[in-house]
């Protein structure tokens, strides 16, 4: 096998060689020659690129080189008469910064048998929730001079409230009650026998409780919505509820026209629900029930330097009882305009409303009402005034003011006539003793001019006054019952980092009350004048350091023995005396 192979191999170089040197015969091509270009799409890569080895070399020519620059100064001499002076520099007095504290608490004594207590109680979490409670208690157990029943008094008063902020409003939540006593101790002198004085009640408490609730929305069409919800009693059975939902409303204008502004739109919707045992001539029920909404829309903006306020107050009313409904309207309306810049505005407008009475409101400004008091609304149908307010200087501001207005149903008080002639032993209430007063309504044009001045004598004492001219014009009534013409009252506030001191006094003018002829029911009466008085009350204290305070308060320091209303004196000279406690939890 071997041999074969090795023969085999042999064979094959011998005919290689033979190859080789065999001739070549020329053969003649037939086919013809083309050139095929193939054109194929370059597809370069990174690989493909070749790195440049030297970087390029920029000559600049000579014109972009920087020139060197060169400064000459021509000196020439000035004329001055300047001298320096040498000095300190002057630092501003800001005072000692006050500490403020949350909480306080207040008590303290005076003439009268005067117990005096106060107390603020506040507290914030880092949640963003407020807690604070108020509370406030004054009386007086000792009688006023010369008055022939118990004349003390007693008031308290306490407010609680809760406030949470979350992320589109605040809420807030409150309590406040008010307990208060009186007596009807306004006895006709040198008339009543000691035996009918004795069987005299005189006494008279008003019970007040009110839940509240606040939500303020933030960026919202609605700013900001409260509702209350009051009950208001006495010793008499009289009762009363008053429910009220106020909204305030902010609508833009904008898409109308970039240049308006807001539209503040007020709304309320008040239920007012009471009722007296019986009213002063007979043994009737005395009942009310009204039934109002209010809807006031108000635009404000400036043009050409004026201050344009332009609104409507519109009511609706609904009286139960009576089966009366008025659908009323009022303007709203106010411009000013800048005399003097920041000196001098002159400013006038015109507006009204329909404002409803309330038992509680007559108490606050008369205590000594009976319970037997007929209650409705009164209409303000029309307040145009004029005015001008501005500043004399930085220190002097002042504000002058004239209005002519006309009320339907304006309330007056007026003394009620005895049932009692002073010597029968006939047992009455305790105020149908001509010693207390009822309401009557009648329609009254007021025209008033008001003053006011105040002056920043410096940071520690402010000054100021004002004065009120008012005539009445009555429609049924005989005279503006209990209405003063003149008022008038100067204040000054003084104040020092250890001492401070308030100051104010009252000049009330002529009143007019009725003086009847004959015990009831005869209503023959004449005009009793109630003369004009001037009150000095001064309040004032001393800081032991920053949480304790010595505090004295005086009233009446001229001792005026004046009538508030007919036969109801005041007390004399007053002096209260206490110590203030200011800490935080």
């Amino acid at each position: 096998m071997k041999r074969e192979i090795l023969a085999y191999l042999l064979l094959l170089v011998f005919v290689g060689v033979s190859a080789q040197n065999a001739p070549q015969k020329r053969k003649i091509d037939t086919v013809k020659t083309e050139i095929v270009e193939v054109v194929t799409k370059f597809d370069p890569k990174i690989a493909d690129a070749n790195k440049i080895r030297k970087n390029p070399v920029i000559k600049l020519s000579d014109r972009n080189k920087k020139k060197k620059l060169t400064y000459s100064i021509f000196s020439a001499p000035v004329a001055s008469t300047f001298i320096p002076k040498s000095g300190v520099v002057k630092g501003v007095d800001v005072g000692v910064r006050e500490r403020i504290y949350d909480n306080y608490i207040a008590a303290g004594f005076g003439n009268y048998t005067s117990p005096y207590f106060e107390a603020y109680l506040h507290r914030q979490t880092r949640f963003q929730s407020e807690f604070g409670l108020l509370t406030k208690y004054t009386a007086s157990f000792d009688d006023v001079e010369n008055t022939l029943l118990n004349s003390t008094f007693s008031n308290f008063v306490a407010n609680l409230f809760y406030k949470q902020e979350e992320r589109y409003f605040d809420w807030k939540v409150g309590f406040a009650t008010e307990m208060n006593q009186y007596n009807w101790y306004g006895l006709q002198p040198n008339i009543f026998a000691p035996n009918v004085i004795n069987t005299i009640n005189e006494g008279q408490n008003y019970n007040y409780f009110k839940f509240s609730g606040e939500v303020d929305f933030l960026d919202s069409y609605i700013d900001d919505a409260n509702l209350f919800i009051s009950y208001f009693s006495d010793n008499f059975d009289s009762k009363e509820v008053l429910a009220s939902l106020h909204t305030n409303f902010d609508i833009p204008l904008n898409v109308l026209s970039s240049s308006l502004n807001n539209l503040a739109v007020k709304t309320s919707f008040e239920l007012l629900n009471g009722s007296f045992k019986s009213d002063y001539t007979t043994l009737n029920e005395l009942a009310y029930s009204i039934f109002t909404i209010r809807v006031n829309p108000e635009y404000t903006n400036d043009f050409n330097s004026f201050s344009l306020k332009l609104g409507a107050k519109i009511a609706a009313s609904f009286d139960g009882e009576n089966s009366v409904n008025h659908f009323l309207m009022y303007p709203d309306i106010k411009i000013t305009k800048p005399i003097i810049k920041e000196n001098l505005n002159i400013y006038v407008g015109v507006t009204g409303g329909l404002q409803t009475n309330t038992y509680k409101d007559f108490t606050e400004d008369n205590p000594f009402v009976s319970p037997t008091l007929f209650i409705t609304q009164t209409s303000e149908t029309y307040n145009a005034f004029l005015g001008l307010n501005g500043k004399i200087n930085n220190d002097i501001s002042f504000n002058l003011s004239g209005s002519i207005k006309e009320q339907e149903d304006k309330p007056l008080f007026i003394r009620n006539n005895s049932k009692s002639n002073g010597t029968n032993n006939t047992v009455f209430k305790g105020y149908e003793y001509g010693n207390s007063f009822t309401v009557v309504y009648d329609d009254v044009k007021s025209v008033s001019i008001l003053g006011e001045l105040e002056y920043d004598f410096n940071k520690n004492l402010t000054l100021g006054t004002n004065i009120q001219f008012d005539n009445y014009t009555t429609n049924l009534q005989s005279e503006a019952w209990n209405l003063p013409n003149v008022q008038a009252s100067i204040f000054g506030k003084y104040k020092t980092n250890e001492w401070y001191a308030t100051t104010n006094i009252f000049f009330i003018g002529d009143r007019k009350d009725v003086f009847y002829n004959a015990v009831f029911p005869s209503n023959n009466n004449t005009v009793n004048n109630l003369s004009s008085f001037i009150d000095i009350n001064i309040n004032g204290g001393y800081h032991l350091n920053d949480k304790f305070s010595v505090f004295l308060k005086l009233n009446n320091v001229l001792n005026n023995q004046y009538e508030r209303f007919a036969n109801f004196n005041v007390q004399g000279f007053q002096v209260l005396g206490g110590l203030t406690y200011k800490f935080d939890f």
